[in-house]
């Protein structure tokens, strides 16, 4: 006699505040994890960049070199280092263990808003306002970038890198997909302007938001609308938008205090996390568990599934 199957668990989602991280850096501009979960980085208007202890919100280093704030970062696969960019025009590759630069990287004619690592962490890609992308290799000792990306017709908000693939999101309205190996563009025209965009995690499909208040998944291979995530608030702010570690789920800030998670298939909202009363800046999903980081004026917040029972028991003791 067969038993049946059990009925598989609903995802869990991240709605039990850990802590809140008080970073002292001004408003904090983006807050991301570093490639493992480990540890997480913000990036400052005060010029600086800070990297936190996920497990204990303890700050373990401060690095300072930017001459204005900071936009955005990403560690390498191995945590040696670290890439930032600002709106000083500059991207800074630092050395994550002394604190120290290993090269600034000029050529960008206006504030960089997003950069990261090639997954080898040889080439650093970094997104400006000037409509370029401009791809770095951290090896050279050339100062020029190895290449120029300029299709875009204005800024570019947000970008993303997979193995030989770079995912674009534009204020001229348009998601573009490179294939870097095959030389190849592909174009999707969203009508409104990008603010962030990511690959889901099994590859097949890109996701993006737009500041029409709306967040679409995409087929990767043939353009086609997979679904459409309303609700939240998103009109004036760049936000950032993601995927759950598992694909089950599609996230967004929102200029309304909250982060809305909507169920990925069904397109319903689940969850309706209440962070503050100001405009949820930026927002980073754990690579592999059921873990958010949320930053909202100079806090940084981390969000799991089950509130940290063994630090209760150890403070009760």
């Amino acid at each position: 006699m067969a038993f049946p199957q059990p009925r598989p668990q609903a995802p869990q989602l991240p709605q039990h505040l850990l802590r809140t991280i008080d970073c002292q850096q001004g408003a904090v501009r983006a807050v991301r994890f570093n490639c493992d979960g480990n540890y997480l980085l913000s990036c400052g208007s005060d010029k600086s960049l800070k990297l936190w202890s996920m497990s204990r919100g303890t700050l373990l280093k401060t690095y300072s070199g930017h001459g204005y704030e900071v936009l955005d970062a990403d560690s390498s696969y191995d945590n040696s280092q670290i890439c930032s960019c600002s709106s000083d025009k500059t991207v800074i590759l630092w050395d994550v263990a002394t604190g120290q630069v290993t090269r600034k990287l000029r050529g960008h004619a206006g504030k960089v808003n997003c950069v990261q690592f090639s997954e080898e962490a040889t080439v650093i890609l970094s997104g400006s306002i000037d409509g370029t992308v401009r791809c770095w290799d951290t090896r050279s000792r050339r100062y020029e970038p190895i290449q120029v990306l300029d299709e875009a017709r204005d800024s570019i908000s947000s970008l993303k890198v997979a193995q030989h693939e770079l995912l674009t999101g534009s204020v001229d309205g348009r998601v573009r997909l490179y294939d870097l190996r095959m030389g190849q563009l592909h174009v999707d025209f969203i009508s409104s302007p990008i603010t962030c965009v990511c690959f889901s995690q099994d590859g097949q499909c890109t996701l993006s938001s737009s500041l029409d208040s709306t967040v679409r998944l995409l087929d990767k291979s043939t353009g086609e609308m997979l679904g459409e995530y309303t609700g939240h608030k998103m009109k004036g702010y760049k936000l950032d938008c993601c995927l759950s570690s598992k694909d089950t789920h599609v996230l967004s800030c929102s200029e309304d205090g909250h982060v809305y998670c909507w169920d990925l298939v069904e397109g319903s909202l689940s969850l309706k996390l209440p962070v503050g009363k100001a405009v949820v800046q930026s927002l980073s999903f754990h690579p592999s568990e059921t873990c958010l980081l949320t930053a909202m004026e100079g806090r940084v917040q981390v969000w799991a599934s089950e509130p940290e029972e063994a630090d209760e028991e150890a403070m009760a003791k």
